[in-house]
């Protein structure tokens, strides 16, 4: 379906009945990411989102409309228009940051929250403008270079090593969606929504009171560190590591990441 939110068309997917849960991608991805969560409509209405420069959501020119703030206060009137006063919320990697920016801002919506690889952002202002330049120069080696060759280098970072063992079919499948964004949507996304531009959360960890669940892959050791400290820092989280694998847990291994959501949301 298609929602006019705050002047930008959302593309969203709503399936099943029962209790919301609202599911955010990763750069690069879309709500196509989710659909081997589809199971769970039986005790849940899974609502499935393309963020704001992915998938078939609009992709405004200004990336100052791509903000964490702006992405969290389009969640927050999608919600309302759908009559939803509370969700659970399940994140990905920039999903997740979404996903904790919203909890943080917003957080008499979210009944719990669900952060895959997700981070709190960047802790100084000299990390945060060091990583504003470098998504520069990548926001715009994408517009000069264009979507295919930006793909063929994103899937060849370290962070999507792992991602290799995985069939060929599985791989095309995620290349296709990668495939599917513009130039300008990801480019923006960087600018407007990446880890330099977004505001550091880590202050704010501590007066967050949902049940939190964090998700990391074992053989991802820097966001199983980010992990480490953020559960220190919140009042009931959770926690755990899936072994084998890397940063996105959801692809690599969807059964046993699958069992671990169902499992945690059957306990709020």
């Amino acid at each position: 379906m298609k929602l006019v939110c705050r002047s930008v068309e959302y593309h969203i997917d709503i399936i099943g009945q029962g209790e919301p849960l609202l599911l955010l991608h990763g750069f690069t991805g879309s709500l196509e990411t989710w659909r081997f969560l589809e199971p769970m409509q039986k005790k849940y209405q899974l609502i499935m989102v393309d963020i704001i420069g992915h998938g078939s959501t609009e992709s405004p020119h200004n990336a100052e409309r791509y903000t964490m703030l702006e992405a969290a206060k389009d969640l927050r009137e999608i919600l309302e228009k759908l009559s939803i006063q509370k969700t659970h919320v399940l994140g990905y990697s920039m999903g997740g940051r979404l996903a904790l920016s919203f909890a943080c801002l917003f957080p008499e919506y979210v009944q719990s929250l669900i952060l895959e690889s997700a981070s709190p952002g960047l802790k100084t202002e000299t990390a945060r403008q060091e990583r504003r330049i470098q998504d520069a120069k990548l926001a715009d080696k994408i517009i000069e270079k264009g979507i295919l060759t930006f793909v063929d280098d994103w899937e060849n970072i370290s962070l999507f090593d792992t991602q290799k063992k995985m069939p060929q079919e599985k791989q095309q499948i995620i290349r296709k969606e990668r495939l599917a964004n513009t130039e300008l949507g990801l480019a923006n996304s960087l600018l407007g929504m990446g880890t330099g531009a977004q505001p550091s959360w880590w202050n704010q960890l501590e007066n967050l009171s949902m049940p939190i669940l964090l998700l990391t892959g074992e053989l991802d050791k820097k966001f199983c560190d980010i992990a480490k400290t953020m559960q220190r820092l919140m009042k009931e989280c959770a926690w755990q590591i899936i072994n084998d694998v890397g940063h996105a847990i959801h692809v690599e291994d969807e059964e046993k990441f699958g069992k671990i959501v169902s499992e945690f949301l059957s306990k709020q």
